[in-house]
């Protein structure tokens, strides 16, 4: 009997202004060792920023675990839970409407980062008082905030 690690990510994403500068992170626990981690884009949306933190987690593991993914991102977390985002795959990237489905370069990396791993996908409601969602949310923000920062035109440029 093959014995995974297990590990809990927790992860989510910010923008100011969607699309704007955004940020994302994740924290890995693993027993009683966690590693943060986050990064930022500076034109993006939220979506494209909850969709990075988790790939960005599950890009960190390097053998197949036990994962349970806790994000506040009801998009992330239904779009797979309720195969969404395997059937625009399926539909080479097509809603059930046949409109384009967004963000499908990321979707393509979540689909298969996740099928590496027996992955459990976890909603929680944002702001509520989850320490970890909250830990996540400051990280991503400050991120967004360096990204809108970066891209700030010199003040004494001219022109």
């Amino acid at each position: 009997m093959l014995f995974l690690k297990k590990v809990e990510i927790f992860t989510d994403g910010a923008c100011l202004g969607n699309p704007g500068p955004g940020g994302w992170a994740a924290l890995l626990r693993y027993g009683n060792s966690e590693k943060e981690i986050s990064g930022h884009d500076s034109h993006t949306t939220n979506n494209r920023m909850e969709l990075t933190a988790v790939i960005e987690a599950l890009s960190l593991l390097k053998g197949k675990c036990t994962v349970r993914i806790t994000t506040d991102s009801k998009y992330v977390v239904d779009s797979v839970n309720l195969g969404r985002a395997a059937q625009w795959r399926l539909k080479g990237w097509k809603k059930s409407d046949n409109k384009p489905a967004l963000n499908s370069d990321l979707w393509e990396k979540l689909l298969d980062a996740s099928a590496r791993h027996d992955c459990t996908f976890l909603w929680i409601r944002g702001h509520a008082g989850h320490a970890e969602n909250e830990r996540c949310d400051e990280i991503a923000v400050r991120q967004a905030k360096a990204a809108a920062e970066a891209v700030k035109p010199y003040a004494g440029s001219k022109g």
